[in-house]
């Protein structure tokens, strides 16, 4: 019985197949032979390929117009595999490079593999990482050990160009593979050339008219016009990184798109980029190719910042003279730790009415013109030009952290601005000795800002205690993010939460060095600059910004236009902010350099430790009656306050008086050089200066 069962289960399965076998004979037999023509017609038609097109992207302006990155006409030549046929590739690109170099131009040849003076093949060995990707599975396949004459071997048979010299089978391989590596095919013309000139231009479509698929065309170039103004704010561009790509390509985003790296081009990527175009082309049967539909691109928004590029360019040179300054003070002393290693500074001016970034530089800096020529020198400085110090260098503030505690004291009653304490030269808290600089006796408030006090500030740090100290701090924007629109460092407050972080514990004596500005107190330029601009705005902080406004790239519609956020208060009362700006405006006019300046200013040094040279720091705002500007010098291991001082008073002077202001080119939408934006041609350096001596008359 169960012989025969099993024997039916088989026959009725042979069946089956047996009848699936003949519908798929039958679908065969009737596809091949009586709807053979109907095939293939359907083979014979065309099929349609889709280019994408580049779109302009936005630029990047000062607050006055003037160029920082803008766009300019340039020529590139491409390659269309959809008019280029295989057979013809090596021979149009031996050619091309003929021309290019008849014309001294430059090809993208990013092969790692050169030719020597002495004719033999050898690996370039700054290019390890690219060496190591030709070997790899994905491409060759061949062992790490593997020598540059084993690896040309493979690949002139890859792209069968034996019959072609060495140096010219080595351009046609560096070309293809590069091909290769950036995708090329009928939807993805690939970039031979870039950034040709005119001329050249002229000569490659004179002389490749005969040769379908290498085509000239217009491109724009991002061009860095002021490369050394704002470079760390203005960002850079390159070419789309694998993890970039997989993340943007939901966004339209191609493999050989380039993108904001760094700064505004990469903070306001979406705005600037644009929305791409494209091209349809339908390939015939017969292999001839039409364009069948377009679609333009769309440009994209232009930025304007807050940056005024006339007084970036005279903190440059302030900021250069300040560490020439504190260099030349430790070789005239001759002593140990008194600025010999300084090498760096950094300085943010901030508009008091709306917190506005008005310059930021960082020194050494560099000059985003030529990044990428010099960027393996520039990365390679141990003076580190690369680093943001403006907005990313946190250090620790000294005696410049002191008007803040004086507010919180004063606001918490742990002192009155009459309260006197006696400083004999030395504070001693749970074991721990603290130095002033000098023996003060017994002083009040006024007297402790204005000679800097270790020992009033200890004390009224030990008073106030941590709690209040990092409360009203952070109220000021110290150690947190001030709320600028590319990356800038929230810096660190020292006290109990930092130092759980860290592993460690807080005592109660710590209290007192935190609030003299040591400690684990380490805040950025940007930092001080805001709580200096919150001091001068009677304690009301607003979101610190660098971008002014964003309009479409004709300039003719506004689509962004900031408006002043508050971003805290420090709940000091009015009476109590006066008298800390009193007693900073005294100090202002206790500096030598400040003396004799015709414009009031509130003012504080600060002499951080360290193990070099101790950092050189001050913050202000002028005029102090009628705050206009606030500013904060940072000078690393600078080794005296002076050298901090002296910069902040030449940005003063351009900003008061238009000293050391000079013209800033710019340039029209329709490429030609425009009024430049100049210190003769701005009178508002005049109207401020009438302003004040009007206001003091009052």
């Amino acid at each position: 019985m169960n012989s025969i069962s099993l024997k039916g289960r088989y026959a009725f399965i042979i069946t089956i197949l047996l009848i699936a076998a003949a519908v798929f004979v039958t679908r065969l037999v009737k596809w091949q032979i009586f709807q053979s023509d109907y095939y293939d017609q359907i083979s014979m038609t065309s099929t349609s390929y889709t280019v994408t097109t580049d779109a302009l992207r936005g630029e990047i302006y000062d607050v006055n117009g003037a160029d920082l990155a803008v766009n300019v006409t340039s020529y590139r030549v491409v390659i269309s595999k959809l008019y280029m046929p295989d057979e013809q590739l090596n021979r149009s690109i031996v050619r091309l490079i003929e021309i290019m170099d008849q014309c001294n131009e430059k090809w993208i040849d990013e092969l790692p593999i050169k030719i020597d003076k002495n004719g033999n093949y050898q690996f370039d060995e700054k290019k390890q990482d690219e060496i190591d990707e030709l070997k790899n599975k994905d491409n060759l396949n061949m062992n790490p050990y593997s020598t540059a004459d084993e690896c040309m071997a493979k690949l002139v048979e890859k792209y069968e160009c034996e019959n072609y010299d060495k140096k010219q089978q080595r351009n046609i391989i560096s070309v293809r593979y590069n091909m290769r590596k950036m995708m090329y095919d009928n939807s993805n013309p690939y970039v031979f050339a870039d950034g040709i000139s005119e001329k050249t231009m002229a000569v490659i479509a004179e002389n490749m008219q005969d040769v379908k698929g290498v085509e000239v065309e217009s491109a724009a170039v991002r061009t860095y016009t002021n490369g050394t103004i704002a470079p760390h704010i203005v960002g850079i561009t390159g070419l789309i990184s694998e993890e970039e790509y997989n993340e943007l390509k939901s966004k339209g985003y191609g493999y050989t798109d380039r993108v904001g790296k760094s700064g505004i081009e990469s903070a306001f990527e979406s705005y600037l980029r644009g929305s791409s175009g494209s091209k349809t082309y339908e390939v015939n049967s017969d292999g001839t190719v039409d364009m069948i539909a377009s679609q333009a691109a769309e440009p994209g928004d232009c930025v304007y910042l807050t940056i005024d590029a006339r007084y970036q360019k005279v903190a440059q040179k302030a900021l250069k003279e300040a560490v020439e300054e504190a260099n030349a003070n430790a070789e005239l002393t001759g002593e140990e730790k008194s600025g010999e290693d300084c090498v760096g500074a950094a300085a943010v001016v901030l508009n008091v009415e709306d917190f506005s970034v008005l310059c930021a530089v960082s020194y050494p800096s560099y000059d985003l013109s030529k990044y990428y020529d010099d960027y393996t020198k520039l990365s390679a400085n141990k003076s580190l030009p690369l680093f943001d110090r403006a907005f990313n260098g946190a250090l620790a503030p000294g005696s410049t952290f002191k008007p803040m505690v004086a507010s919180a004291a004063l606001e918490e009653h742990a002192i009155s601005a009459d309260t006197h304490i006696d400083c004999e030269g030395v504070y001693t808290t749970g074991g721990l000795k603290l130095w002033c600089m000098s023996y003060h006796g017994g002083i009040d408030m006024y007297e402790a800002i204005e000679k800097s006090c270790n020992v009033y500030f200890a004390e009224t740090g030990r008073l106030l205690g941590i709690e209040n100290i990092d409360k009203y701090a952070k109220c000021c924007g110290l150690g947190v993010k001030t709320g600028v629109e590319i990356n800038e460092s929230s810096g660190t407050l020292a006290g109990p939460e930092y130092s759980k972080e860290m592993g460690s514990d807080w005592y109660d004596s710590f209290d007192s060095t935190a609030a003299i500005g040591q400690s684990d107190n380490q805040f950025t330029p940007l930092q001080l600059a805001t709580y200096a601009a919150t001091l001068a705005n009677n304690g009301k902080r607003l979101k610190t910004h660098v971008v002014d406004k964003i309009t479409t790239y004709s300039g003719d519609e506004v689509v962004y236009q900031y408006e002043p956020v508050e971003a805290d208060d420090m709940g000091v009362s009015l009476d109590n902010l006066k008298k800390v700006q009193k007693a900073m405006n005294i100090a202002a006019n206790s500096y030598e350099a400040l003396s004799d300046f015709d414009i009031q200013i509130a003012g504080k040094t600060g002499t951080a430790e360290n193990n070099g040279s101790d950092h050189a720091n001050f913050i202000c705002y002028a005029p102090y009656d009628h705050p206009k500007i606030a500013i904060a010098v940072m000078v690393e291991h600078g080794g005296k306050s002076s050298v901090a001082v002296n910069a902040a008073k030449k940005i003063l002077n351009a900003y008061f008086h238009g000293k050391g202001l000079t013209d800033i080119p710019k340039t029209n939408k329709d490429g030609t050089v425009g009024v430049p934006v100049s210190a003769e041609n701005s009178e508002e350096s005049k109207e401020r200066a009438s302003e004040i001596s009007a206001s003091e008359e009052e």
